[in-house]
């Protein structure tokens, strides 16, 4: 039997997440009208989820602000034909997956990263050992790496299926839209990359 908790809990979620979209969908009529305040409102409300997508995807928040830009500037372009259909965010990630995928695609014909600014890059993120604490935070540290280079070493449609799933909370009928491929094939691209994560952290959580 359904508990009533759950089922109001769920209700309210389902009616915030609605009252959201519709507000995004007023925004982007008056968007196609030339209102930058709703531009702007729109921008603040999602800018840090497509942000922390596009690093979460690339490895690192280089490059992640300027992406998210071109992201919200698409948005602002295409206001005009935007068509009420499926949802806001729907829509929003799957132009944050294609300028994603075309900056990977990208960096595989050109390394734009040398060896040395990856290293420089990685001692700044790591806090001082002999600190108070710093044995604690290097740990940290080292295992908060691990997990983002064992997402980073996913393939791209499994990595964004994760970070969608993981940090948006995304439907599995969502993230198929977003991915423009089947729910099956999203809960196969999660199995998949359950599986790798699992094996590449292997050592962290087995606690040796």
């Amino acid at each position: 039997m359904p508990n009533p908790t759950e089922t109001a809990s769920e209700g309210a979620i389902e009616d915030s997440a609605a009252a959201s979209n519709a507000e995004d969908f007023e925004w982007m009529a008056r968007i196609a009208n030339g209102d930058d305040h709703a531009f702007q409102l729109l921008v603040e409300k999602h800018q840090y989820a497509v942000i922390g997508t596009v690093a979460k995807m690339l490895g690192g928040a280089a490059e992640a602000e300027d992406i998210a830009q071109q992201v919200f500037l698409r948005i602002w372009k295409s206001a005009p034909r935007f068509e009420p259909k499926a949802k806001f965010t729907t829509w929003m990630f799957t132009i944050t997956r294609n300028l994603v995928f075309n900056e990977s695609r990208r960096r595989k014909r050109k390394p734009t990263v040398s060896v040395e600014q990856q290293e420089e890059e990685t001692f700044l993120q790591i806090e001082d050992s002999s600190a108070p604490g710093g044995d604690e935070m290097a740990e940290k540290s080292e295992l908060w790496q691990a997990i983002d280079d064992a997402i980073a070493a996913l393939p791209e449609k499994q990595r964004m299926a994760v970070i969608l799933r993981q940090h948006e909370d995304m439907s599995y009928e969502d993230i198929a839209k977003v991915l423009k491929t089947s729910v099956s094939a999203v809960k196969s691209h999660l199995f998949r990359a359950r599986v790798q994560l699992k094996e590449s952290l292997g050592s962290f959580l087995s606690g040796g």
